[in-house]
């Protein structure tokens, strides 16, 4: 509800479900808070969290929560701090009736809405989606506003955008509405930053070794203003760092273009101005929010068979040779031929190693198939029978097995007007909370590939790119983002340059052939580069070393090129 107050503090205690289970109570313990948000969905829990409920109409919500709250929801009441959450997954009302039964054992007489309707599942094939086993439109803030509006203590929604669960109580502190864009925009940057937990204090950070403290960190906090500005902070006395890198990084994590798209407003990413303005106080300021699209993005889920794999150990001379050999007979010795077979050799060996593991390489051959009988114990079970008619110095890393269930991630689009949008009140009255009036086209991002050098930077050294720039990358069902950031303008200057879209399919061979999209940042100092299709369809289903893109910013750090002299660093 409306406050007098001009900051209201915001944390967040969850980045993904499986996150630091004691964060909860240390964020409650740590400090004052207003409002205390958690993330627990992201692409893959979805396909979880269905296959869950294949098995139990019961379940399809993130019951970490539940058990988190039953030794914090007490505590929570007390310090008056109002708890945000997407635990609910593709059951908030089950998860909401689990929360009440929860409170009243604890003798508690606590407030609590869910928010729904971002389940189309039952309507996809009407509306074009196909016949997926999940299918869950990313909601906007306006239910989350409305909940807490009417006294909500616990709020639990289904798939909402991560951002949302800061922007509604942001909403609802400073009565904003659809036409505040600027502000609405400003918050949603302010969820972006704070959405993914520990990765805002320190966790994934390039610069890592710079942080005073990498201990335990600390989880982030937003104090938003009412025109949408914002300071990220954390608790005090607890580890990692909030610093201008630290934020930039999680600014540039999971982005495309400079408009970042959301069911409420449409935030250009390239207006955000940061300053450090403390230890551990970062000010996020100049935020312009622009129009929403007239469609919701629905993320969409399909089973698509099952995969079983087969890795085995190459040791010494002769890897390729060997690599070969296997590869030969077990293909030919197979009983049934899988619809999909796919060979991957790891060269982890290094010459005259001093340890049998330096000197090892990894095969591994990943099968695919809608029939378990072609990719289950049969098909695992080949390799045992080569073991002793096969290369020399044959070893499994694992026995056989029957091989798992799969998915595959799509995104789609519907009219928001097609989506019914609901929140259920603590009273039970449940209300229909309608789109933007404000929806429309939104204008799309151009992608520059760059243009090579025509400065005279002077004298250069060979060294790797992260001796000067940071990277995050992640991942978005098949695409991977990687953004890239240096910490002064004269070494942007020379980046902007530099990293073209040829010169970083030049550094990673593995992006060559596929489309690369560059859009510049120069507010944060830094290029997003976007590359479609590296993950296949999704981290479910894709087979590489690196599934989620997660280690993709690092590889591009740690490749060499031409490095003015000018720009030195100690390395990291």
């Amino acid at each position: 509800m409306p406050t007098n107050r001009s900051v209201v503090r915001i944390g967040n205690a969850s980045g993904f479900y499986g996150d630091r289970f004691a964060a909860v109570r240390e964020m409650l313990d740590g400090g004052d808070l207003d409002y205390l948000t958690g993330d627990y969905l992201a692409e893959l829990t979805m396909l979880i969290l269905g296959r869950d409920r294949l098995k139990d109409p019961n379940l399809g919500y993130a019951k970490t929560f539940l058990r988190q709250m039953e030794g914090s929801l007490g505590l929570a009441m007390d310090k008056g701090v109002q708890i945000v959450v997407n635990a609910g997954g593709l059951n908030p009302h089950g998860l909401a009736v689990a929360l009440r039964e929860l409170a009243a054992k604890l003798g508690l007489d606590t407030q609590i809405a869910f928010v729904d309707g971002d389940d189309l599942v039952s309507r996809a094939e009407e509306l074009g989606l196909g016949t997926p086993l999940t299918a869950n439109a990313y909601l906007g803030a306006f239910g989350i506003k409305s909940a807490l509006d009417r006294g909500a203590d616990v709020v639990v929604t289904g798939r909402v955008t991560d951002a949302s669960l800061t922007v509604g109580p942001a909403a609802s502190a400073f009565d904003w509405g659809h036409r505040d864009l600027d502000a609405l925009a400003g918050a949603v940057v302010a969820g972006h930053i704070i959405e993914c937990g520990a990765q805002a204090t320190g966790g994934n950070y390039s610069f890592f070794n710079e942080l005073k403290s990498m201990g335990h960190l600390g989880f982030p906090i937003a104090e938003i203003s009412a025109d949408g500005s914002s300071v990220i902070t954390k608790h005090e006395q607890t580890g990692g760092a909030v610093t201008v890198g630290t934020v930039t990084a999680q600014l540039l994590y999971e982005i495309g273009g400079p408009r970042y798209l959301g069911p409420d407003v449409t935030t250009r990413m390239d207006s955000v101005n940061l300053a450090q303005v403390g230890d551990d106080r970062v000010s996020v300021s100049g935020v312009r929010g622009e129009n929403p699209p007239s469609t919701l993005k629905v993320s969409l889920n399909h089973l698509a068979g099952i995969r079983n794999e087969v890795d085995v150990v190459l040791t010494g001379l002769d890897i390729e040779a060997k690599a070969a050999l296997f590869q030969e007979q077990f293909t030919a010795a197979l009983p049934a031929k899988p619809e999909q077979l796919d060979w991957e050799l790891s060269r982890l060996d290094r010459p005259d190693a001093d340890t049998e593991e330096g000197a090892s390489a990894l095969l591994r051959c990943v099968a695919r198939d809608t029939d378990p009988k072609k990719v289950g114990r049969p098909f695992s079970a080949t390799a045992v029978e080569l073991a002793l008619a096969t290369y020399p110095g044959f070893t499994l890393t694992a026995p056989p097995g029957n091989g798992m269930p799969f998915g595959i991630f799509v995104p789609g689009y519907v009219d928001a007007a097609l989506v019914e949008h609901r929140v259920t009140q603590p009273d039970g009255v449940s209300v229909r909370i309608e789109p933007s009036p404000l929806r429309g086209v939104v204008e799309s991002d151009v992608s520059e590939p760059g243009r090579p050098s025509q400065t005279d930077w002077g004298p250069t050294r060979i060294a790797p790119l992260g001796e000067i720039a940071g990277a995050r990358s992640g991942d978005k069902g098949g695409t991977a983002n990687i953004g890239v950031w240096v910490r002064s303008d004269d070494e942007f200057a020379w980046l902007d340059e530099t990293l073209t879209v040829e010169r970083v399919k030049a550094l990673l061979p593995e992006v060559a052939g596929l489309t690369v999209h560059r859009y510049r940042l120069p507010n944060l100092r830094a290029i997003n580069f976007v590359i479609e299709e590296v993950l296949g369809r999704g981290v479910a289903d894709n087979v590489r070393f690196d599934p989620q893109a997660k280690g993709m910013g690092e590889w591009l750090r740690s490749r060499h090129v031409a490095l003015p002299t000018r720009f030195a660093r100690a390395a990291n």
